[in-house]
């Protein structure tokens, strides 16, 4: 594991996160690192290389907390930055690559064919973050859309079922408890 660039990383990203003009807010960062918990985990499990999961999920969302400009097509920008960033570290090429090709796949209404374990790990784990930062979803709702209680509430509720339907089938049955929990707190049953 290249401990010196994933630490780099992470500190760029975490920076970025709490920057004033980071459309998202603090609760992006919550986010970026649930995505990377459970990217590594799932790399654990499903045999992906660890470091390049790992890496992919630091940066899946760096063009949209660098500039909300680049949220509609985050998934491209972010490939094309993290392109950049890892050839100034001297990471090797071909891992380089299969780190873009986990970004750029991880955005699930844009739906690409995902040709590896390491982009199925990224995809997933972004799907599977929501439930572990139900408060930052609630914040966008809220704070940032400017929703009513009950129209936050189903916007949550949306983007949570909107995140389990993106799941590969192998994960959807790992997450099935977890997710059932989730949604029954956030619409109070």
């Amino acid at each position: 594991m290249r401990k010196d660039i994933v630490e780099a990383l992470e500190k760029i990203v975490l920076e970025k996160c709490g920057d004033e003009n980071n459309f998202f807010g603090e609760g992006i960062g919550c986010h970026i690192q649930a995505v990377v918990k459970n990217a590594i985990l799932l790399a654990e499990k499903y045999g992906a290389d660890v470091e390049v999961v790992t890496i992919a999920a630091w940066l899946h969302d760096v063009a949209s907390i660098t500039d909300y400009k680049y949220y509609e097509e985050h998934h491209i920008w972010g490939a094309k930055m993290a392109g950049e960033l890892l050839e100034k570290m001297d990471y090797p090429k071909a891992k380089t690559e299969l780190v873009q090709r986990c970004i750029l796949n991880h955005r699930g209404s844009a739906v690409r064919e995902k040709c590896s374990a390491e982009e199925v790990c990224v995809a997933d784990a972004d799907a599977i973050s929501h439930f572990d930062s139900v408060p930052a979803l609630f914040y966008l709702a809220y704070v940032k859309r400017g929703c009513s209680i009950e129209e936050g509430t189903q916007f949550v509720a949306n983007k949570l079922r909107r995140s389990f339907a993106k799941l590969s089938e192998r994960s959807r049955a790992l997450y099935q408890p977890k997710y059932d929990a989730v949604i029954r707190t956030v619409l109070g049953e």
